[in-house]
């Protein structure tokens, strides 16, 4: 099973204000012992929203909005996707993840399942060709 570990964002993020060294550290580490179990899949964290847009569907229409987004509980500021075997090991790791903005500094990660190929397509035509694509 897959799991991305969402790193909410705070005004310290979306200024674009990078993590000191101790923290920068801490992370390094823990990202190093899932490494290590063979538990990471991926893991960045993301500039802030005024470098980024969003796509809004609407009337069968697309529209670009710039960021910055105003709305920073919302916002993402990183992320770490692994690999368990169960939810309850998912859970054991998350809960080593290092305080994401710093010892003493409110935080908040959100923990989400991803869907496998299996789960979205069984039974489409389509699930060869994202099967195919090989993203898992």
């Amino acid at each position: 099973m897959r799991f991305m570990i969402l790193v909410k964002a705070n005004a310290d993020t979306e200024a674009g204000i990078l993590p000191d060294d101790a923290l920068f550290a801490e992370m390094a580490a823990y990202h190093e012992e899932l490494a290590k179990a063979g538990a990471l899949l991926d893991a960045s964290g993301l500039q802030p929203s005024s470098a980024g847009w969003r796509i809004c569907y609407a009337d069968g229409k697309r529209t670009v909005v710039d960021g910055p987004f105003t709305e920073c509980r919302e916002l993402i500021a990183g992320y770490t996707v692994i690999q368990a075997r169960s939810r309850e090991e998912a859970l054991e790791w998350t809960r080593r993840f290092p305080a994401p903005m710093g010892q003493g500094v409110t935080a908040e990660i959100e923990v989400r399942p991803l869907y496998d190929v299996d789960d979205l397509a069984a039974g489409r035509p389509s699930a060869a060709r994202l099967r195919a694509l090989d993203l898992q």
